[in-house]
């Protein structure tokens, strides 16, 4: 049986503070950020959730394509107004974001998934899930974007040849135990109005928990420029603290990171 999103098959998922009539349910936009813009320009609600089942110039960070097939995966922009925002530090949003997804992963799952930081999961030491926040100003108000693009169940073979060995899926057998409505139902009330919401210690002290690479070796990658480095601790503003090879530390709080250790990670404990 093919798995189709809907709104009225995600309605059963959502908490009673959800509404339904949010949900904004496409085929295939040129991507879900990009129309949450559109959207927010003409006049939109808190809360409101545009999905796609497929994007056709789907971004990441930086500007990167990112996959986006039919039929297998999770595209999804929430937008929220940042006077909803509970946080004292607004860079928080992405962390808080990557801890929704992997706890929700985990409600409907066996799964265990970690984050890299800033912005993508991974399980079984692949990418699953690219995570792409934005905020919008119109008219003196402040929105915030939080993308969320996931490989539910994409077969490896249907990823690019370039990502075969590096992206992954949730189901990555291709036989999912449940539907993306109920993933999505999951991700909404968690990121729209949580039952639980974390002090921004409390959720640092989360996405902490989380992180693949603390204590690992890395290389730093940004302006032009690589080096080695060790990911050591998380500051207060979510910025990765690294020691480079002399002994420095170093915040982090732009430029990307590939991590030079990545086989058999130790287990972590949540």
């Amino acid at each position: 049986m093919r798995d189709i999103i809907s709104a009225e098959g995600i309605t059963p998922f959502l908490s009673n503070h959800n509404p339904p009539e949010h949900i904004h349910v496409f085929g295939s936009l040129a991507s879900t950020n990009k129309t949450a813009k559109e959207m927010i320009m003409v006049g939109i609600e808190h809360g409101t959730v545009i999905i796609a089942d497929s994007q056709t110039a789907g971004k990441g960070r930086h500007g990167r394509a990112f996959h986006s097939p039919p039929g297998h995966g999770i595209y999804m922009s929430t937008i929220l107004h940042s006077e909803q925002l509970w946080f004292k530090t607004p860079t928080l949003v992405t962390a808080f974001a990557a801890v929704s997804v992997c706890e929700s992963i985990e409600a409907i799952s066996d799964k265990n998934p970690q984050i890299k930081w800033v912005n993508d999961i991974y399980l079984n030491n692949r990418k699953i899930c690219g995570i792409l926040t934005e905020s919008v100003m119109v008219s003196g108000t402040q929105w915030t974007i939080i993308g969320i693009g996931i490989n539910f169940s994409t077969p490896s073979a249907e990823f690019p040849e370039e990502l075969r060995n590096i992206a992954g899926s949730v189901f990555a057998d291709g036989n999912p135990t449940v539907t993306r409505n109920r993933l999505i139902g999951e991700i909404m009330n968690r990121i729209i109005s949580p039952d639980k919401r974390y002090s921004d210690k409390e959720l640092l002290d989360v996405y902490k928990k989380r992180l693949m690479m603390l204590g690992r070796s890395i290389t730093v990658m940004g302006g032009g420029t690589a080096y080695a480095a060790t990911a050591v601790d998380i500051d207060d503003a979510g910025r990765l603290i690294v020691r480079s090879v002399d002994g420095k530390l170093r915040p982090l709080s732009a430029g990307e990171i590939s991590i030079s250790i990545f086989k058999n990670p130790p287990p972590r404990s949540y």
